[in-house]
């Protein structure tokens, strides 16, 4: 079981990382985003800064889904992500391991090039 500690250890970690100031977390790399606490937004409420959900950049709608629809337990995603390569997952539900696979995928499809490993 994953928490917001682990993303933000496992983010830090990682070359040219950044930590943007927000109530929950938000990591970016190069200036791109890609990962960060869920806002949830619920219609007639205050949107709610969720630290048990991970929005992730998964760098395309085919890989989307393919989590969305195979992992249904661990990711999902909402109307407002329609059109944008990012999924959402329950930290509760994944362990560091897979996590840090997550986390550092996204890193890579954002970092710049000069910061990635040939």
């Amino acid at each position: 079981m994953a928490d917001q500690d682990d993303v933000r250890r496992l983010a830090l970690a990682l070359p040219g990382v950044e930590e943007i100031a927000s109530a929950g977390f938000d990591f970016r790399v190069g200036g791109h985003g890609f990962v960060w606490s869920y806002p949830e937004r619920v219609p007639g409420q205050r949107r709610v800064i969720r630290t048990d959900v991970a929005v992730l950049y998964v760098g395309d709608e085919a890989e989307k889904q393919a989590l969305v629809l195979g992992e249904p337990d661990f990711f999902f995603t909402t109307p407002g992500y329609d059109g944008s390569p990012l999924v959402m997952v329950r930290l509760e539900r994944v362990d560091v391991d897979r996590l840090e696979e997550l986390v550092s995928d996204a890193w890579r499809m954002r970092a710049p090039a000069d910061l990635l490993d040939d």
